[in-house]
């Protein structure tokens, strides 16, 4: 009985300190935005989480887009449609806000107090779509860009209008949104606002799998033909190469202007799964478990994700050109770290020059200093990672 009673304490323990971590925000439906057409695959409305600034933050603002891949065609996006990643009506009515969204200083000192939105995901194209048309076969609506702009146009209208600092974020196919949206955010806010922008797990590279074939490429190019988002790309990009290969940030960065902050994983493992070792270059599955832990990877897997981490910084070449630019590129296998605690900001969170993320992102972005830091050594040299397993 006596042993009953400490576990239970200790449970009592993990989830008050669970509950302190994170919180739960309520989900906002943007229904106005559905007679401009700025809807989710289904025809649904967009929907975000706000949680309100207070205090000297009323008027900062952190603009969060959700990730979720993307649907490379009618038969992808028919298999999204029906999801929360194609229809806020499939979405959970709360969302969990911890690191970068927490309200509390101790565990996010440099924005707590910001107006922190976090904006679902329901496009399928990191919000860059916008097709007139519409099939009556399929009622698919391509339409993330128009999102994008109506979400905008909604959050000044709430006060963003009078924003001092402003960021806009995302993580995975959020993290591209950021990348590829950046210079136009920008654009629909005040001159006076000090914008800046941060991708965390939005680098994605112009890889070839482990067969050697350009998947990500042919996909990605697919992606931008069914939702018609070339115009929404960098036009500057556009006219040197096809818009397919504008979607991948390596191609476009350079031509970004807005201040942004680049947080990603040398071993990104969204990327390890499905730009490296993609289950139809690996067939057999002797990937398989390598892909759901990296402890699991043979000596020979491990040296192809080492040419991988090179390929990854390769791609990175020349980004830091600017001191507004920063970086955090550890030698981890995660993918986004800005949202839980336990990355963001803890005892034991990753660290860069001794530097957690939250203090690199906020002197980054409060210029009390340049972060521009690529881990230089190889897995499994960080011993602060927090490596993903896969269940």
């Amino acid at each position: 009985m006596e042993g009953m009673m400490r576990v239970c304490i200790v449970l009592v323990g993990i989830l008050s300190l669970l509950s302190i971590e994170a919180y739960e925000v309520g989900l906002t439906f943007l229904d106005s935005a559905v007679a401009q057409g700025a809807v989710c695959l289904d025809g649904s409305a967009p929907a975000y989480h706000m949680d309100k600034g207070f205090g000297a933050g009323i008027d900062n603002w952190l603009v969060f887009f959700e990730g979720g891949g993307w649907c490379n065609n009618v038969t992808n996006c028919l298999a999204r449609r029906d999801t929360r990643l194609g229809s806020s009506k499939q979405m959970l009515t709360t969302e969990v806000f911890s690191g970068m969204f927490h309200n509390k200083p101790r565990y996010n000192p440099d924005f707590y107090d910001w107006n922190r939105i976090k904006v679902r995901y329901c496009d399928g194209a990191s919000f860059t779509g916008d097709v007139e048309e519409v099939d009556p076969k399929t009622n698919l609506h391509f339409r993330g860009a128009r999102i994008f702009q109506a979400v905008i146009e909604d959050l000044l209208e709430k006060g963003m209008k009078n924003a001092k600092n402003a960021m806009l974020a995302g993580c995975s196919a959020g993290g591209l949104t950021s990348i590829l949206q950046c210079d136009n955010f920008r654009s629909l806010l005040p001159a006076t606002t000090k914008v800046k922008c941060l991708s965390d797990a939005g680098f994605f590279i112009n890889a070839k799998t482990i067969i050697g074939t350009s998947q990500i490429e042919d996909f990605y190019a697919d992606v931008v033909k069914t939702h018609g988002s070339a115009k929404v790309l960098s036009p500057a990009c556009t006219s040197k190469m096809s818009p397919g290969l504008c979607f991948f940030p390596q191609n476009m960065v350079q031509y970004i202007e807005t201040p942004i902050f680049l947080i990603n994983a040398a071993y990104d493992t969204w990327q390890v799964k499905n730009i490296l070792a993609p289950g139809v270059a690996d067939q057999k599955g002797t990937w398989r478990e390598c892909k759901l832990d990296i402890t699991k990877c043979s000596s020979a897997q491990l040296d192809i994700l080492q040419g991988y981490r090179q390929e990854f910084l390769q791609a990175l070449t020349g980004f830091d050109n600017s001191p507004s630019r920063g970086m955090f590129i550890n030698s981890c296998y995660s993918h986004c770290q800005t949202g839980t605690q336990e990355t963001w900001l803890r005892n034991d969170s990753p660290l860069l020059s001794n530097t957690t993320i939250a203090k690199a992102v906020g002197d980054w972005y409060y210029e009390r200093g340049t972060f521009q830091k690529i881990e230089d050594c190889q897995y499994p040299c960080d011993k602060t990672c927090h490596n993903r397993v896969f269940e």
